[in-house]
């Protein structure tokens, strides 16, 4: 199948939208990417609607800007649908499906609540596309996280290389997340804790520039270990994987143990990308045997102070995606192409090893035009 792939994620900075061919199973081809950047107002509209999520008690609730939010966005990812397209001289009839995950908006497994806000109905009207959606409410109403749910894409992927294992496939969004994979085992995963989520918002703060751009104000600081080991001492970095985490689950932890308000925007850059690479060493301990080698995809592998910093703490080789032949930038939207392949032939898309679901199960919601 010729899949379309959707991925708007926590940093809320862009949407990309990416070609892949896949049976579900195996990947035959990673094909074209693009990265539609979220305008400024579209962005403080979906910080309006985050806030407005708290009070969000079921899944269908849109109280507030949720449901602006919520068309303003499926209509970005049609846009995005055929900005992709058309340099390509396709069209939708040459596309099968579409894999569209939604804007997280509120992610709470304890309470079985997840949301993405995005209407896959009016997505596959608009498109004349059937459309996967909803990917994550299955496996959270089962008890699961519903979060990572792209480690069997990763599990896909590495297969086709030939490298030492364990190979740890880290994706560093707003929320950082890892899967272990190592030989025909089966996949380890999980959040891992804050990606780039608390460096963007510091930032914007601090000088109104939504992030730190190649890590260049992170070079210039310097890491303050004392609040890093403050926050580490949470326990949700002593629970084993499976586990997952909202995009702001740390925002309150950060402001009580960090103290940045007394830091410079350099120390405090510095100090918040030393936590990235700090939570995801800390996962290392549970992990059957330690990953030989580390893939970095997402915003975050943009950032030479943070990978320096990962293979510091890591003590293992740390690549990014490009380096062994995938798209960092477009890695998640690829990964939703293949579950909205993987849904449509009713395959498990989550696991125990991976959500903490009881057994594996399929996901996902199809519209049709």
């Amino acid at each position: 199948m010729r899949v379309v792939g959707l991925m708007s994620g926590t940093s809320m900075d862009g949407i990309d939208a990416a070609l892949i061919e896949t049976d579900g199973e195996s990947v035959a081809w990673l094909g074209s990417a693009i990265t539609r950047p979220i305008d400024a107002k579209t962005r403080a509209l979906l910080v309006t609607a985050m806030e407005d999520a708290r009070g969000v008690n079921h899944r269908d609730d849109r109280p507030g800007a949720l449901a602006e939010a919520e068309r303003r966005i499926t209509d970005l990812h049609a846009e995005a649908v055929r900005a992709l397209l058309e340099p390509l001289r396709l069209t939708p009839g040459d596309i099968d499906l579409v894999g569209f995950h939604g804007q997280t908006v509120i992610h709470r497994p304890d309470a079985r609540l997840t949301v993405q806000i995005g209407e896959g109905q009016r997505l596959a009207t608009a498109l004349g596309i059937p459309v996967v959606a909803d990917f994550r409410a299955a496996d959270v109403a089962a008890g699961g996280q519903g979060a990572p749910l792209v480690p069997v894409f990763h599990q896909a992927l590495v297969r086709r290389l030939t490298l030492p294992q364990p190979v740890a496939v880290l994706n560093v969004g707003g929320v950082a997340n890892v899967t272990v994979i190592d030989g025909n085992a089966p996949p380890i995963a999980c959040d891992t804790g804050p990606g780039n989520a608390l460096i963007d918002d510091f930032l914007k703060d601090r000088t109104g520039v939504p992030f730190d751009a190649d890590g260049r104000a992170a070079a210039r600081g310097r890491v303050d270990e004392e609040r890093v080991a403050a926050v580490l001492a949470d326990p949700f970095f002593q629970l084993p994987p499976p586990k997952s985490l909202d995009r702001n689950a740390f925002r309150r932890a950060v402001a009580e143990r960090m103290g940045l308000a007394g830091l410079s925007v350099e120390d405090g850059a510095a100090t918040l990308t030393a936590l990235t690479a700090a939570t995801v060493a800390a996962i290392v301990p549970f992990l059957p045997r330690p990953p030989s080698v580390w893939i970095v995809a997402g915003g975050g592998a943009r950032n030479p102070t943070l990978l320096a910093m990962l293979a510091a703490r890591l003590k293992a080789e740390v690549r990014t995606a490009e380096r062994v032949g995938w798209s960092g930038d477009a890695l998640e939207a690829h990964a939703f192409g293949y579950l909205a392949a993987r849904s449509l032939r009713g395959l498990p898309l989550t696991f125990p090893t991976t959500t903490g679901v009881a057994a594996p199960m399929t996901g996902g919601v199809l519209f049709r035009p």
